[in-house]
């Protein structure tokens, strides 16, 4: 299964690279996890904040695959056990499309985003620095992988 990270922000700490690199290169068996940064806007004192969450949420919906699978990381989304998120996993591998999952910028994902999005994912009812986030997503990605294939990174 083809999934791509879409993620607003470019230039993270190393932490994060290290960490977001370490999970997704552990995915295999016909598994990649493939990240795709996209620029924040440019913030500045008087810039509207849905104006600039609006032009992010183009930017996002212009490079998702037309026929994707679409996965909101949103903190009002819904929670999922790791097992859960397993089964949906397996779920999406079966129907075939490709699984696109979105992380926005510091004021979230727009309203266009939220839309298109067939789930709403939240990893925490914290809220969580973006950058963390991806490396929590490459984690129970693999996770979830490991559920699957039955691999004891994960127990129960």
């Amino acid at each position: 299964m083809k999934i791509r990270l879409y993620a607003l922000g470019t230039r993270m700490p190393a932490w994060v690279d290290e960490g977001y690199r370490d999970y997704a290169r552990r995915l295999r068996g016909g598994w990649s996890l493939e990240l795709v940064e996209l620029p924040v806007a440019k913030r500045g004192a008087r810039s509207p904040t849905a104006r600039l969450v609006d032009e992010e949420g183009e930017r996002l919906l212009a490079a998702l695959p037309p026929r994707a699978t679409v996965v909101a990381l949103d903190e009002r989304g819904t929670a999922m056990a790791s097992a859960e998120l397993a089964r949906r996993l397996a779920d999406w591998q079966r129907e075939g499309a490709p699984l696109a999952l979105m992380i926005g910028g510091p004021d979230g994902l727009s309203a266009r985003c939220l839309a298109r999005a067939s789930l709403r994912w939240s990893l925490s009812p914290l809220t969580l620095p973006h950058a963390l986030a991806r490396v929590v997503v490459a984690e129970q990605l693999y996770r979830a992988w490991s559920i699957l294939h039955r691999h004891p990174y994960h127990r129960e």
